[in-house]
């Protein structure tokens, strides 16, 4: 059966370059936008901007999927190499959990957008800033993977294919 696979190439990937980045940056920018609309919408009473941070949560919370779909081929495949795990580990942690929220967040949205759509609780501002906390520690932790680890990247992919670093 897997010789009906495609080869690896010189990313260790099927295809030409990761897609878990290109993906996931959809899903920040999404999440952040909607947090930064919902604040000025909220202290300027502009309730348009509370229905552009609704859709912008909606896409994100399907684009996070595709995300995970991505980057847990991508991590499968990637062959980390012991430094790099603990890393690697936290991250899919963190990112299948912030799945969880970003839902939970985008039903309770939902939620507050049917009874009310120009109102908006300042609890829910205050859940805003947790989610964008937990944005910017999963950024960090792949900025981490990519420009420390060098996941899937073509001098990392050789020195692991021979041998250099323990597994």
């Amino acid at each position: 059966m897997l010789e009906y696979l495609p080869p690896l190439n010189e990313h260790n990937l099927p295809y030409p370059d990761t897609m878990h980045p290109i993906v996931v940056h959809f899903v920040i920018a999404m999440v952040l936008f909607a947090v930064l609309c919902d604040v000025i919408g909220y202290f300027t009473r502009n309730p348009r901007l509370y229905e552009v941070s609704w859709w912008n949560l909606f896409f994100g919370t399907i684009s996070i999927f595709v995300a995970i779909i991505f980057g847990q081929v991508e991590a499968g495949l990637a062959e980390p190499y012991s430094a790099a795990t603990g890393t690697l580990n936290l991250h899919t942690l963190l990112g299948w959990s912030l799945s969880g929220v970003l839902a939970a967040v985008t039903a309770w949205r939902y939620i507050l957008r049917s009874r009310d759509p120009k109102t908006l609780p300042v609890s829910f501002l205050g859940v805003g800033g947790l989610l964008t906390v937990l944005v910017l520690v999963q950024v960090y932790l792949g900025d981490l993977l990519v420009w420390v680890y060098g996941l899937h990247t073509v001098p990392v992919v050789e020195a692991v294919r021979k041998g250099v670093f323990k597994q």
